[in-house]
């Protein structure tokens, strides 16, 4: 297994990778500090822990998102209801992620620190 050095949000990391699997990996460490640093500069989350879960979220939420049907669009209703939450989100799913995040503050409280 090779050793791959990266930066995420200025931080650097030793991240061990399979032979061959360096281009998909710095593709994957790009794809993460774009969505990070989004977040970051959105002002609203300093903690790099904070950081790191929205990210993930976001993440995994849109591997988890259905692909639109070709020529289907979103009523403006529901564009009106999205807030600061991904596109397409319904309010049930706005609803979750709000609970999910309260509950992550709490549980972080005040520690600041990633990992």
């Amino acid at each position: 297994m090779k050793q791959v050095e990266v930066k995420i949000l200025g931080q650097g990391y030793l991240l061990g990778c399979p032979e061959g699997g360096e281009e998909r990996l710095h593709e994957a460490v790009q794809h993460l500090d774009a969505a990070m640093c989004k977040i970051r500069d959105a002002g609203k989350i300093k903690a790099r822990d904070r950081i790191a879960v929205l990210a993930a979220l976001n993440l995994a939420f849109e591997l988890t998102d259905p692909k639109p049907v070709p020529g289907e669009t979103t009523s403006a209703a529901d564009q009106s209801r999205q807030g600061d939450f991904e596109p397409g989100m319904s309010i049930a799913e706005q609803a979750t992620l709000n609970a999910l995040l309260t509950r992550l503050d709490q549980a972080l409280g005040d520690d600041g620190r990633l990992l």
